[in-house]
């Protein structure tokens, strides 16, 4: 299936890596989530993937029906049912993640902050944009520079110090 660049993303970030045997039994589960997916009766020409084993991205090329409300709440309600199932935190808006070597890692905002402070993490380290809005940002703007990201605007003071 081809998808618009326009597609609209969610992005749901697990606050630790799924082990392999959790995303295979999770990925089935959120490809009939995604192939069941309706908005106002119309079915949503959607997709769900799991990158690194720690981001939920969903996917929905608006052009064939746009997700409504009561669509995105269903999202939001299968993944708090993938968050319980698989005891983990995919809503914690400040567990950060960024990149060390080939490792996708993260960290809430006061362990990340530690980690700029003593050098471990610095302008140009690899962080996740979870807040990209479309496919082409998601391939364009979702793993980015610390210095080109919105998380510098977080820690302006310690960048500066």
């Amino acid at each position: 299936m081809i998808f618009s660049p326009q597609s609209r993303v969610w992005i749901y970030q697990s606050d630790r890596k799924l082990t392999d045997a959790e995303v295979a039994a999770i990925q089935p589960e959120l490809d009939k989530f995604t192939a069941g997916w309706t908005a106002h009766n119309n079915l949503l020409k959607a997709k769900g993937e799991i990158r690194y084993n720690r981001f939920f991205v969903l996917i929905v090329d608006e052009s064939q029906a746009g997700a409504s409300g009561c669509s995105i709440d269903k999202s939001v309600h299968f993944m708090q049912q993938v968050q319980q199932h698989l005891g983990i935190n995919l809503f914690d808006r400040f567990n950060l993640a960024y990149r060390e070597g080939n490792e996708v890692l993260s960290l809430p905002r006061d362990g990340f902050e530690e980690l700029l402070k003593n050098g471990s993490i610095n302008k140009d380290t690899i962080v996740y944009n979870n807040l990209v809005q479309n496919l082409a940002e998601l391939e364009s703007k979702w793993e980015v520079p610390f210095k080109d990201s919105w998380h510098i605007q977080l820690f302006r003071d310690v960048v500066t110090a």
